[in-house]
């Protein structure tokens, strides 16, 4: 196994928590929220940016990279190889009306993640075969911060996982109350939007959200 992939399921399973940053926030808070955050325990995040231009998706990427790896973490771009590629990014993660994954994987090579949404469960095999290391699934629960997202819900999200033979996280609409049904499903984590990035305190949010699925492990 990638030693990439080795730490990224390693840091799944101790702390839970995938944060996924939210592009509505200006660099400056977004710098300050991921180091509160990072100071808090976590440690997976995905680097979510769809309005920037691509010269500032890549100097953005490079400073939360640069921050998130000085603490031994990891950060994954979304959507884009190109950048993640160019940024020094650990890899990427690729939605349905992204690159095929197949493209995505031989451009990323071996040693770098590549992860897959889903919605679906004929999506999984296929996403699998083509040599993803991990899962989204979702949105388990309706989310403002992708208004178009197909709704899959705790019952279906509890398929995918027996279904998938890699890590699953589910994603959605997931705050701090309702992870731990989204837990009790199977799933290895939560990706987590706007319960930490748009908190009052972030790194509280963090903490209280780390507590609670410590309780669930």
């Amino acid at each position: 196994m990638a030693e990439r992939v080795q730490a990224f399921a390693d840091l799944l399973q101790s702390t839970r928590i995938y944060a996924v940053t939210d592009d509505a926030l200006p660099l400056r808070r977004l710098l300050d929220v991921v180091d509160e955050l990072l100071e808090a325990g976590i440690r997976l995040f995905q680097y979510r940016e769809k309005i920037a231009s691509d010269r500032d998706r890549v100097n953005n990427a490079r400073v939360l990279i640069e921050r998130v790896h000085k603490r031994g973490g990891l950060m994954i771009v979304n959507d884009r190889v190109d950048i993640a590629l160019a940024s020094g990014a650990d890899g990427a993660h690729l939605g349905q009306d992204d690159l095929p994954l197949a493209v995505g994987r031989a451009m990323l090579g071996p040693d770098l993640l590549l992860g897959a949404s889903a919605s679906f469960l004929p999506e999984i095999p296929e996403a699998i075969a083509a040599g993803i290391d991990y899962l989204g699934f979702g949105a388990v629960f309706p989310t403002d911060t992708k208004q178009d997202a197909e709704y899959a819900g705790l019952d279906l999200l509890e398929e995918a996982c027996r279904a998938a033979s890699v890590p699953v996280v589910g994603i959605g609409g997931i705050t701090r109350d309702r992870a731990p049904s989204v837990l009790e499903r199977g799933v290895d984590g939560v990706a987590v939007v706007s319960a930490l990035f748009r908190a009052v305190d972030p790194g509280a949010a963090a903490r209280e959200l780390l507590r609670t699925v410590e309780s669930r492990v």
